[in-house]
């Protein structure tokens, strides 16, 4: 007798559920639009910043030429490609976030469920990556900022300013967080079947190398 009173109800309360759905979808719908941005703007970033490898290649070899042949050295020269590389190495590190190749233990990860793996990424990006870049830029903050009020200058005769490298671990982390929020809305927008997953062709063409080298282990 209390199944015809109470479906009208489950039927309400059904229809708020799917209408609270629709909403939320709207919304990551409209993040995904941030994401996009965010995505091209690392990509273009990091595309034009990966070519100071290069440039740090030929200074390398620059320097070491003339110190073998004319005997003449420059500790800023050297510095410089320090500089460089870390520079790539900080600030280039979103884009490799973008393309998914920070290191996995790819063997143990393509071996879980997709929904496993959907939820690891989840929970590493938000508790954390995001965390990490936070106290990263908290601390990193007075650390440049002590070392611009000094003016800081290289210990090495000759060298270049430190606080202008300094500053690129604030910016890093700052470039990396802003990435990892774009992550976490594509992730989120994945298990939601909003998008497809953007590491699905990546991720089947791990599995078949680890399923050869698999095949070869057993055939030893």
């Amino acid at each position: 007798m209390l199944a015809g009173p109470d479906r009208p109800r489950r039927l309400s309360r059904r229809v708020k559920t799917a209408g609270a759905l629709r909403r939320e979808d709207h919304r990551l719908q409209s993040l995904l639009k941030l994401s996009r941005g965010i995505d091209a703007f690392t990509r273009w970033t990091g595309k034009r910043l990966a070519w100071l490898i290069l440039a740090a290649v030929v200074i390398s070899a620059g320097n070491a030429t003339i110190r073998k042949t004319l005997d003449i050295s420059s500790n800023s020269w050297l510095e410089l490609q320090w500089v460089l590389f870390s520079i790539v190495f900080l600030l280039c590190a979103p884009w490799t976030l973008l393309d998914n190749e920070h290191i996995r233990i790819d063997i143990i990860n393509n071996a879980l469920p997709k929904k496993a793996r959907n939820v690891i990424d989840v929970v590493g990006h938000a508790f954390f990556l995001l965390p990490l870049c936070i106290v990263m830029m908290i601390t990193g903050g007075p650390f440049f900022m002590r070392s611009y009020e000094l003016n800081e200058q290289s210990g090495n005769a000759g060298g270049l300013p430190q606080w202008p490298t300094k500053s690129l671990i604030v910016i890093g982390f700052g470039f990396l967080f802003v990435q990892g929020i774009s992550e976490l809305i594509k992730r989120i927008a994945v298990m939601r079947g909003l998008i497809p997953d953007p590491h699905d062709t990546q991720v089947n063409a791990i599995e078949a190398e680890v399923e050869q080298i698999v095949e070869a282990i057993e055939k030893r």
